[in-house]
């Protein structure tokens, strides 16, 4: 029996993704295993979002031709689909797999077997068309479960639509089916993820459904709590808030990318808002939901953004009241317009402005878990043990830590939020337990 083991680059999709091809080498006899194990197979699945993709990439084929040198080593992901040549001149790397070719892996490699020669197995783009689910599972405390990929966007600074496609989506009765399997597993907790999950809907071409069905046909799958990951602000409606408010099943945390609370930047990266709709968005979820947690993705450097801009940004978040920020310093990407854009702002000022923001971050995080002290919460409890104290997240996001109980591992709890500790996390104590099978 051969042995295969996977290493995910990436986002929360790319985890779904990895999952979903390793159970499908379980079916077909292979046993999977850790990456230190000595597999005869290695998948790699990479990611493109930033500069680093590269390094990353061949960094992880040295490490796994350390441990395996006769291992066969296969590419996959959005990097593999945007410069499958470049990787498969990477020492060690047999085969490089595109968007349309990576689910049929096992077909088109049959075997495994070495050649002189990596083999490149990509097609355009455009030939992406058909979605293909995916749920992570026993890999993680919670779920990641993708009902939607592509992107039909085209944001300045994206290279997605050019790794992944056309936006196209799974079936709200394949979702719910899905999201059932998983919750009969023991899963405690799904998270929605997708490309662009608000334009949840397109298949072929065409919506026939819409993510308010979807989110509404979810809530009735008992035993779980749903997450949903990130969504644009301007597919966040009203109906979609309003009904997260009043769900049974789903956690009240956003995700909600801004990028830049600049409108003369938001024009610049042809963004589909301005930051007037943003902060809408963001006060229609706290009128319907006090304790909601909401974090904001934020670019900062980003071609021509002067530093009127960025202050401009940094006014903005301060007043705004989401919870925490994701931070990512721009970098260039080939085949996209911002690298049309100027002035271009150097390095060193890119990373001074993040150091800011991230420092607004965790003012705004350190608030918003203050004003949770003195109220009950369910927290999953995760695997992450660190000198005898456990760690779990409150359904509106907010990291706990408590006294480790091996019985909770994996399992809800509710708890009093007491008080922030020196390390900023959030002291509980029990309050009761969730009985199992009980809706958090």
């Amino acid at each position: 029996m051969k042995k295969v083991a996977f290493y995910t680059l990436g986002c929360k999709l790319n985890f779904s993704e990895t999952s979903a091809i390793a159970r499908m080498f379980e079916q077909r006899g292979y046993q999977r295993v850790e990456f230190h194990d000595r597999p005869d197979i290695f998948v790699i699945n990479t990611c493109s979002v930033t500069e680093n993709a590269d390094k990353k990439c061949r960094k992880v084929v040295r490490e796994a031709l350390a441990i395996s040198p006769d291992a066969y080593v296969t590419i996959i992901g959005c990097y593999a689909q945007l410069k499958p040549r470049e990787i498969a001149e990477i020492p060690g790397v047999d085969a490089v797999l595109g968007a349309a070719e990576k689910f049929r892996l096992l077909d088109l490699l049959d075997g495994f077997e070495k050649k002189p020669v990596a083999r490149v197995l990509t097609t355009d783009i455009r030939q992406a068309r058909t979605f293909h689910p995916a749920y992570s599972l026993h890999d993680r405390t919670r779920t990641f479960l993708k009902v939607q990929d592509g992107c039909n966007y085209a944001c300045s600074f994206c290279t997605i639509p050019l790794a992944r496609g056309e936006s196209r989506s799974d079936r709200i009765v394949q979702a719910v089916q899905n999201a059932r399997d998983v919750a009969a597993a023991g899963v405690k907790e799904i998270v929605l993820t997708g490309v662009n999950l608000g334009d949840f809907g397109l298949q072929g071409g065409r919506r026939t459904e819409t993510f308010l069905q979807l989110i509404r046909e979810l809530d009735g799958v008992d035993g779980v709590r749903f997450r949903i990951s990130s969504v644009e602000p301007n597919l966040l409606t009203n109906d979609i808030i309003d009904f997260v408010a009043q769900s049974r099943q789903f956690a009240p945390h956003f995700h909600v990318p801004l990028q830049s609370g600049s409108n003369r930047v938001l024009k610049l990266m042809r963004r589909r808002y301005l930051r007037e709709l943003y902060a809408e968005r963001v006060a229609r979820i706290k009128s319907r939901m006090p304790r909601a947690g909401i974090g904001a993705d934020v670019i900062v450097g980003f071609p021509g953004e002067t530093e009127a801009d960025f202050l401009d940004t940094c006014c903005f978040l301060d007043e705004l009241d989401v919870s925490y920020l994701h931070v990512f310093t721009y970098s260039e990407r080939a085949n996209t317009f911002a690298l049309q854009l100027g002035p271009v702002v150097p390095p060193a000022e890119r990373a001074r402005r993040s150091k800011e923001l991230h420092r607004l971050s965790e003012r705004k995080r350190r608030l918003f878990y203050e004003g949770q002290t003195g109220t009950t919460a369910t927290v999953l409890f995760e695997n992450d043990v660190e000198e005898g104290r456990m760690h779990g997240f409150t359904e509106n996001y907010v990291r706990v830590t408590a006294k480790y109980d091996p019985l909770l591992v994996y399992e809800t709890k509710r708890v009093r939020l007491t008080h922030l500790n020196a390390q900023g996390l959030m002291e509980a104590e029990e309050t009761d337990l969730v009985r199992p099978g009980h809706p958090v």
